[in-house]
């Protein structure tokens, strides 16, 4: 009955574990920004594509505008282009420090195991210990 009892407590903590983590990773950001970063993707593309062609197009064409300064659009631009870089970066460490928090628990989890190994390996030999001095080969003894 213990033994049955360690393993439902084992089990109910590989389930708390597997909802840690998929909470963890609704947070980091799975399927469910998927749809915002695209539309953030889209709209970084569309307004640094827009400014970029429209000052080709206004050096092109020689369009004077007097309340835009010559480059302004182009500044804009390359401040969008840096703005989400900054983004990715940011991005990127959250992905970061998610990878480190598995990596972190799964180095918990060997060394819970192995210091579990371990502790049955120093009760097996405990156990075999007394029973092959004095057990006249046999070994039967426990």
């Amino acid at each position: 009955m213990d033994e049955i009892e360690t393993l439902r407590m084992e089990l109910d903590h590989f389930r708390a574990e597997k909802e840690k983590i998929r909470e963890v990773l609704g947070r980091v950001g799975g399927k469910s920004h998927r749809q915002r970063d695209r539309a953030i993707n889209a709209a970084f593309l569309i307004a640094v594509v827009g400014f970029f062609a429209f000052d080709v197009l206004r050096h092109a064409l020689q369009w004077d505008i007097p309340l835009l300064p010559p480059s302004l659009l182009l500044e804009i631009a390359v401040l969008l282009v840096s703005v989400k870089i900054i983004w990715m970066i940011h991005r990127q460490a959250k992905v970061d420090h998610f990878q480190f928090w598995v990596l972190n628990s799964i180095e918990f989890q060997i060394s819970l195991i192995s210091r579990r190994l371990a502790a049955l390996e120093e009760r097996l030999q405990d156990a075999e210990a007394p029973s092959q001095p004095g057990s006249g080969g046999t070994g039967a003894s426990g």
